[in-house]
């Protein structure tokens, strides 16, 4: 299995997986031709992209939704909810690319397990992605959380154990507070229904990372209130403070660049 992150950030989000050459998307929430752009840097094929996870309708991910989707001929998977609030943004989808999901479904040849997050949107959450049951290889499953107030029970249940991670270290404290934005966006971006601080997310990494986990990425950092060194950093001290490194010495910890795609992360078998 593998992974990576095409973009990451209030400008948009876009997050690759796959198994061999067949690949599914985590949202699109920069234009079509930039995703397409991204594919060629990173040698990935469009025909190899065989369906779109949405994870909620905020427009930094699903920006380029719907003209990916008619331009691939490719499924976009999402929720009852989420086609209510995001199909007139998405603009004409045929009706054999609308597929409608509940908590649990399979897209290139991925398990794709769906729980709830927590954030101001209709509905949001984050995915477990895993190889289906019948492949003839290893046990791989890599989490992700990019848009949640706090740390739900859901992200602990599902989250615990996975090989990589992608999720969200939004913001750092003292930045947000100290920063220009006005009161009412402050107090959202650190409500229960806002985004992930660095510490918070470190605390749920610490619980969730075990032996078996190889890679960490930081994603969808706030351009404002907060740097890829802060969070880097923030991250890696309360995980060495919390014993997790010493308890997995050899997980690697980086964060998503924000408008260009990250290297291709293959994890080990």
């Amino acid at each position: 299995m593998h992974f990576t992150t095409l973009a990451s950030g209030s400008s948009g989000n876009a997050i690759l997986v796959g198994d061999d050459d067949r690949h599914l998307l985590v949202d699109c929430g920069i234009s079509g031709k930039s995703l397409l752009h991204n594919f060629a840097r990173l040698s990935i094929s469009e025909s190899e992209i065989e369906g779109i996870v949405v994870t909620h309708e905020h427009v930094d991910h699903i920006r380029g939704v719907g003209v990916l989707a008619r331009k691939l001929k490719i499924p976009i998977y999402a929720t009852t909810a989420l086609w209510e609030v995001m199909g007139p943004s998405l603009g004409k989808i045929a009706e054999n690319q609308r597929i409608d999901v509940r908590d649990s479904f399979s897209c290139a040849g991925l398990d794709v397990l769906l729980y709830p997050t927590s954030h101001d949107s209709r509905e949001s959450y984050g995915l477990k992605v895993s190889r289906s049951k019948n492949k003839d290889k290893g046990n791989l499953a890599i989490g992700i959380a990019t848009d949640s107030g706090r740390i739900t029970e859901e992200m602990h249940q599902h989250l615990k154990g996975c090989d990589a991670f992608i999720v969200e270290a939004n913001y750092d404290d003292e930045r947000l507070w100290n920063g220009s934005y006005p009161w009412y966006l402050k107090k959202r971006i650190s409500g229960h229904y806002g985004h992930l601080e660095n510490k918070q997310l470190a605390e749920g990494l610490a619980e969730w990372i075990e032996g078996n986990t190889q890679r960490v990425m930081l994603a969808h950092l706030s351009e404002e209130n907060n740097t890829p060194e802060i969070a880097l950093s923030t991250v890696l001290r309360i995980l060495k403070e919390l014993n997790t490194a010493k308890r997995c010495p050899d997980v690697q910890v980086q964060v998503a660049p924000r408008y260009t795609p990250h290297e291709l992360v293959v994890l080990r078998e």
